[in-house]
């Protein structure tokens, strides 16, 4: 296998959109073979998400509408990192303020790059255990229901379509390999 270097150098860089969330740019590259390119991609700040395990093994979900998709959508628990906030705390305070329930056992299983053709977004995923309710803290705009789903429920869910996301379907996946032992 060849080790070629295929980085791209980039050559110039401009701002196309500021957003509350959503940083546009618009580049011009130097390719390796020595051609120039534009590229067009989204500045993210990261994010994190949770597959919060009850004691009885059931999982915490939500359900959101979200407006791109215009449509409910089944999720796991997720929000994007404050500016300076390490991973894990963003998780602890996104898991309090959606669901109400604090985690004593926190397990990194991946980090998970969504959408690398455009974005540079990172989305750190956490198992949550040991789970004790604090009553939610949700902002004020943010409208959801929690679920509490069986562990295998909501694997169907993901092998059905009905849970399509897919930072929940590579979180529920990875729990449940460590679940089942193969990742333990």
């Amino acid at each position: 296998m060849s080790q070629s270097d295929l980085s791209e150098k980039p050559l110039s860089s401009k701002t196309v959109y500021q957003g509350r969330l959503l940083h546009v740019k618009e580049d011009r590259v130097l390719l390796p073979g020595g051609g120039e390119s534009g590229r067009e991609y989204i500045v993210h700040p990261g994010a994190v998400a949770i597959v919060p395990l009850m004691e009885n093994g059931d999982v915490l979900l939500e359900r959101q509408h979200r407006y791109p998709l215009r449509q409910d959508v089944i999720e796991i628990p997720a929000g994007k990192l404050d500016q300076g906030e390490e991973p894990l705390a963003c998780g602890k305070r996104e898991l309090i303020e959606e669901t109400g329930y604090d985690g004593l056992e926190w397990q990194l299983l991946t980090v998970m790059h969504p959408c690398i053709a455009y974005s540079d977004e990172a989305i750190a995923i956490y198992l949550a255990r040991n789970l004790t309710h604090v009553g939610h803290k949700r902002d004020e705009d943010e409208f959801l229901e929690v679920l509490e789903v069986n562990f295998d429920e909501a694997l169907e869910w993901v092998r059905s379509g009905r849970i399509s996301d897919s930072k929940s379907i590579i979180g529920l996946l990875w729990a449940d390999r460590l679940r089942s032992g193969p990742w333990a």
